[in-house]
């Protein structure tokens, strides 16, 4: 068989047959023409990287969709470089400082919104959080929401209360009222309104000024009681049960973030006493020894329920004080406001009673046994502390007492470490200053219950003029 020459000399003949590609001829380095070789040295290479790089004949079921997945996730996580960033001259974008930030371009201020624009990215649900409340309270506060919910008889109760104010609009006694008198009522008028608003309760304000009811007779101080019959007659909404808080003028509620629930009538059985033994100033002999009594009205705590409690009083240095009182709309307290102010009852001692309707009232509690079941007593710092000009109180010997300042009972007067809830100005108007204590305790009152803003700027107001001072006694020096 013919062969052709071989176009290499000296190469020789290549053999017959399919070539596998794993030889080449002989000589085929060291030619000229070096193309074919170059490209069996890269299939071989090619070969060899895609047995090392191959997967197994054998491989466990879905471990390549893992290894993609975790592939997937790891890619889409930011990459933080250490290194700082390129100067503004570089055009070219640098991948590997993705998602991470620094202050871009510009001075302080382009640095400051971009870290604000980066803690509202970062914080934007709490303050939206923070906008959503601020929002409902001004909403709230405005449009007196909170005043309607504790008002309601099912939710906070407030409209259950109603204020009864013993006023002298229009006038004062027989007809006159100075500045003084006006700037008490002023004041105190708005210490209640303010107060009633607060918790949803009413206030009825009532003229007090004297008045002749009788043809015979000045009815000024009694008046209280036919004022809080008429009261109860301005409310039939109100159900029975509901409760009536008799105030004076001189009074001034310190403590208005308190409501009356929270501070008595949650836990009325313990709040108050049944057994008048406990204070006793008038020595009332109690429980009553008449035979023809049942069990509960011999008792010297009545039936123990506080379901029965029509009458809640504070007793003073004197007995009874009805400055501040509670009366609950009952049948038996229909049956003692007619008792009370029944005027044949009046007439029997009118001349001996130097308190009035206080002493009528001592009156029927002693004389008429079954009506202890019904009254119970407070604690009268609760609900009507006085101020150091009332019931004043005798040094005991040897007992010493500052310059200018009072013996104080701590039954009756108030104190402001304790943070008493109301005080009553009693008798401010023999021989005290009724305005300047009403100013007093008004100050005292704003001054303990300021909000934390306000202690701030009190304290910043009281530190400057401290400052002040110091700056202007070094210059005097």
């Amino acid at each position: 068989m013919s062969r052709t020459p071989s176009p290499l000399p000296g190469a020789g003949w290549t053999a017959q047959g399919p070539n596998d590609g794993s030889s080449t001829p002989n000589g085929l380095y060291t030619g000229t023409n070096l193309y074919s070789s170059n490209e069996d040295q890269w299939a071989a290479a090619k070969a060899r990287s895609a047995q090392v790089r191959g997967y197994p004949s054998i491989q466990t079921k879905n471990e390549g969709f893992f290894q993609r997945s975790r592939r997937k996730i790891s890619s889409t996580l930011p990459i933080f470089s250490p290194y700082t960033p390129l100067s503004a001259n570089w055009k070219d974008p640098e991948k590997l400082g993705r998602s991470r930030w620094y202050p871009r371009g510009g001075g302080t201020l382009s640095k400051v919104k971009t870290f604000a624009g980066n803690v509202l990215r970062k914080f934007k649900f709490l303050f939206i959080i923070l906008s959503v409340v601020t929002l409902t309270t001004v909403i709230m506060s405005q449009m007196s929401v909170m005043t309607r919910i504790r008002g309601n008889s099912h939710l906070g109760g407030g409209s259950k209360f109603v204020i009864v104010l013993g006023a002298n609009e229009g006038g004062g006694v027989m007809e006159w009222k100075g500045p003084r008198e006006w700037a008490i009522e002023r004041d105190s008028i708005k210490n209640k309104q303010r107060y009633a608003d607060r918790w949803g309760y009413q206030l009825e304000v009532t003229d007090m000024s004297t008045k002749k009811r009788y043809a015979h007779e000045w009815r000024e101080s009694w008046e209280k009681v036919d004022l809080v019959r008429n009261a109860m007659a301005r409310y039939p909404k109100a159900e029975w049960y509901d409760r009536f808080w008799w105030l004076d003028l001189t009074t001034f509620i310190m403590e208005p973030s308190i409501s009356l629930q929270s501070h008595i009538f949650n836990d009325l059985a313990n709040t108050v006493y049944r057994d008048i033994n406990v204070y006793n100033p008038l020595n009332i002999t109690h429980p009553p020894e008449t035979k023809f009594l049942d069990p509960v009205a011999r008792s010297a705590t009545g039936d123990n329920q506080t379901s029965s409690i029509d009458i809640i009083i504070p007793q003073d240095c004197g007995g009874f004080n009805l400055g501040s009182f509670f009366l609950r709309r009952s049948p038996f307290t229909d049956r003692l406001l007619d008792m009370w102010w029944d005027p044949v009852l009046y007439e029997q001692k009118h001349m001996e009673w130097e308190h009035k309707e206080q002493d009528a009232l001592e009156h029927l509690y002693s004389s008429q046994p079954y009506m202890r079941t019904h009254f119970a007593f407070i604690d009268q710092r609760k609900i009507n502390s006085f101020p150091p000009g009332a019931c004043a109180v005798e040094p005991k010997e040897g007992q010493p007492v500052e310059e200018g300042k009072t013996v104080l009972d701590p039954r009756f007067h108030y104190k402001e470490e304790d943070r008493d809830f109301l005080v009553n100005m009693a008798g401010c108007e023999w021989g005290r200053d009724c305005w300047g204590e009403m100013y007093m305790y008004r100050e005292l009152s704003n001054k303990l219950n300021r909000s934390l803003w306000e202690k701030f700027k009190d304290s910043c107001s009281e530190t400057w003029a401290s400052v002040k001072r110091k700056v202007t006694w070094s210059k005097k020096g």
